[in-house]
Order: structure tokens, then sequence, then C-alpha cells
């Protein structure tokens, strides 16, 4: 049975977005924010190589908290798909969550309250394994937090943590992985790293 590469987004195939001036960070929420992380496409190339298909599980709760739309969602994700499209990488689905418990001031409520796809729930996983046509045990999870992996040790996939040793000291993962009780199958500091260790289990 075909294999496949379900994907985190933010952190993991694109960077977050600095705003220098504000002195936030936030995730990119229109095309022209997109940033492919450095190893991405050749860890993809190697993974596609190999014959896995791709998807992308990604939480979005900017929609329930009223800091996006749910159409700017939908159109960064697209360009995203046509960008790694350029590189030769096919993404053949990809599943959003834009649900969060508990909102914000001008989000939709509709999109406010407990769901079963936001990661680390498995939803988002099991639906792109159905999209793809794929099996659990042909399945590696990659993400870059803890949510990522449990997420895949729910949906019962093998998991992989892009985890750069130089992250921000105000990151949770710090520590490393462990402190948090996740222990991913698989970890590397790029995503070409991750896909190396992958192919080398596989």
């Amino acid at each position: 049975m075909q294999g496949a590469i379900l994907l985190d987004r933010d952190g993991t195939l694109v960077d977050v977005v600095r705003d220098e001036e504000l002195g936030v960070v936030n995730v990119a929420f229109h095309p022209s924010q997109l940033r492919l992380l450095q190893g991405v496409v050749e860890g993809l190339r190697l993974l596609r190589d190999a014959g896995y298909v791709f998807g992308i599980a990604t939480n979005q709760p900017g929609p329930a908290k009223g800091q996006i739309s749910i159409e700017a969602v939908a159109r960064t994700n697209l360009a995203l798909v046509a960008m790694l499209m350029e590189q030769g990488i096919e993404v053949r689905a990809v599943r959003v969550c834009p649900h969060h418990e508990r909102g914000g001031p001008g989000g939709d409520p509709l999109l406010v309250g407990p769901c079963e796809c936001r990661k680390p729930k498995p939803g988002l996983l099991v639906g792109l394994m159905a999209d793809l046509g794929v099996g659990r045990e042909n399945t590696w999870m990659i993400g870059d937090s803890a949510g990522d992996i449990e997420a895949g040790g729910r949906a019962g996939v093998r998991t992989g943590l892009v985890f750069a040793q130089n992250r921000c000291e105000l990151c949770p993962l710090r520590a490393g992985p462990a402190a948090l009780g996740v222990v991913p199958d698989v970890a590397g500091g790029t995503l070409l790293d991750v896909a190396r260790a992958i192919l080398g289990r596989a």
C-alpha cells in the first residue's frame, strides 16, 4: 500500500511571520507572506521519490478568534499548494481546523467551541488518510509541536518532529520534546533531516 506523509503547515513547511514594528509573531495569512523553511523542498522531494504522497493538516483558529477570515486561510493554503507544485511536489489533500474553544472578538460564532479536528485530536489526520486512500501502517505525521506528535499518536501513525536546536528561548520545546512527554519516532533540525530519518527506518 502506498505511504503518506501528513504535514503540519506553520513552523514545518512555512516560516512564521515576524512584525518587527509591533513585536508580534503570527502565522502567514496572505500568499505574499509564505516563506518555505530550509530543507522543505529537498526533504519532500526525497519522500516523493520514495513513493510517499502528501497531505497538509493545519490548525487555523484565526477565523474563530476574529483575526482573519476563513477565505484568507483558504487563499493562503491554495497559494502554498501552488508554490510546492512549482517545485515538483504535489499536495493531494489539505484539511483545516478553523475552530477554537473560546474564540475571540469578532470571531465566527459557528467556529467557536469544541471540535474533533483540532490537533492534538486526531480528526484532521484520520480525514486526510481517508482522502488519500492510505492506511495507518504506512503513514507518518510530521510537525513542529507537541500537539502534532500527540495527534499522530492518537491517529495511530508514526511521527516526525522538526526541532531546530536554536529555537527561540520562549518555545515550549526549548528543553527538547522529552520535556513535554512527547516522543516522536524521528526528529531533526529541518524537514530534510526528518525525511532522511524516515527513509532510514522505512
